[in-house]
């Protein structure tokens, strides 16, 4: 096993003047599962292809373990890498597609049936061994370039959105085989996604990439409860955490007809008299009168037991749209006029101008 480094690691393609991933500094921990999460062309798929060594790097290094990577060649950094499209030969059986690599890397025939077999059996793929690809569904495809990855035996798993091409319900199913395999083997995994959901269900740690530029690292818990920023805060949780400018006040924040209690210790950070405001869609109250954030109800997702309400509100006359959690069985209609206030311990403060968190945890009112 290994840890994997990249010191201010730097990609600029030819003929870019902005680089595609801009003085990486990353630790992945022996053992862990990072995750890499962004939105398109955030950097997150060349990070691990620098890792991988099928992209350059052009300032900065890369280590696994102690060993500099930086300039050695893919297939001697003793990495496996999960593509989205599985990449299996279409006229190999799955035993041989699993077996391919060890072929190619002179390992004798009894230790490699004996690999493909130990793999096979881990990823409930036995059944399965004698046929080929086509014969197969993309969930079990996905588990053939799995298990083409685990026999290597190698230190690094390297996967790069490897569950993008299954359905929705397959997509859950097998994130959760995989995260549990990796804690039952202990490989060093680097995973890519754009799925922010994802992301929080699989990993111990969220790297999050913006513009090629790392923004926050965290656990889920982390990320989820203290953003370090306006893009973390609305790109990590589904929904999106609720974000728009309110004047400073006496007491906390302007939140319509309310104050929204922040402690003078945040406040303090800034002499701006604006400042944005965060609250996720579970950390807001809902009442039909009262004091509060005036919000014209649009429609009302209702999914079982929970529901999302969709509607908008007028900000310093900016249209802004809000989402807030109900109960699934009791809520407003669309059409209705509501008064939301935001539950005084989950507030989160950042500065207008800079996009950085003021607050340092979600805010406590005092």
């Amino acid at each position: 096993m290994a840890t994997v480094t990249f010191d201010k690691a730097t990609r600029l393609y030819p003929g870019s003047t902005r680089p595609a991933v801009d003085q990486l500094d990353l630790s992945v921990a022996d053992g862990e599962f990072l995750v890499l999460v962004g939105p398109s062309g955030c950097g997150k798929s060349t990070s691990l292809r620098m890792l991988a060594g099928l992209e350059e790097v052009n300032e900065g290094n890369i280590f696994i373990g102690e060993r500099n990577v930086t300039d050695v060649p893919p297939k001697d950094r003793d990495i496996a890498m999960v593509f989205q499209n599985y990449a299996l030969y279409p006229h190999m059986t799955v035993a041989e597609n699993m077996g391919f690599a060890l072929k190619i890397a002179g390992i004798n025939k009894e230790e490699r049936a004996t690999r493909v077999l130990e793999a096979a059996r881990l990823l409930d793929l036995e059944p399965y061994l004698s046929r080929k690809p086509k014969a197969l569904s993309g969930g079990q495809r996905q588990r053939v370039a799995m298990g083409r990855a685990i026999v290597r035996q190698p230190q690094v798993f390297l996967m790069d959105e490897p569950l993008s091409n299954l359905d929705a319900k397959l997509r859950v199913q097998t994130r959760t085989q995989i995260a549990s395999l990796q804690r039952r083997l202990g490989v060093t995994t680097v995973y890519v996604t754009h799925d922010q959901t994802e992301a929080l269900t699989m990993g111990d740690r969220i790297a999050v990439l913006k513009d090629g530029v790392l923004q926050q690292v965290g656990t889920p818990r982390d990320l989820y409860e203290a953003p370090q920023n306006v893009f973390v805060a609305g790109f990590i949780g589904s929904p999106a955490m609720n974000l728009f400018d309110a004047d400073v006040v006496e007491g906390g924040l302007k939140f319509g007809t309310a104050v929204a209690k922040v402690d003078r210790e945040t406040l303090n950070e800034t002499k701006a008299k604006k400042v944005t405001i965060g609250v996720r869609p579970e950390d807001v109250k809902v009442a039909n009168s009262g004091e509060g954030l005036p919000v014209e109800v649009d429609v009302v997702e209702e999914l079982g037991a929970d529901g999302y309400l969709y509607g908008h509100t007028d900000v310093d006359g900016k249209r802004v749209d809000i989402v807030v959690r109900v109960d699934g069985r009791s809520h407003p209609n669309a059409g209705d006029k509501v008064y939301i206030t935001p539950q005084p311990d989950h507030i989160h403060v950042f500065d207008t101008e800079s996009g950085l968190r003021l607050s340092k945890k979600a805010v406590v009112a005092g």
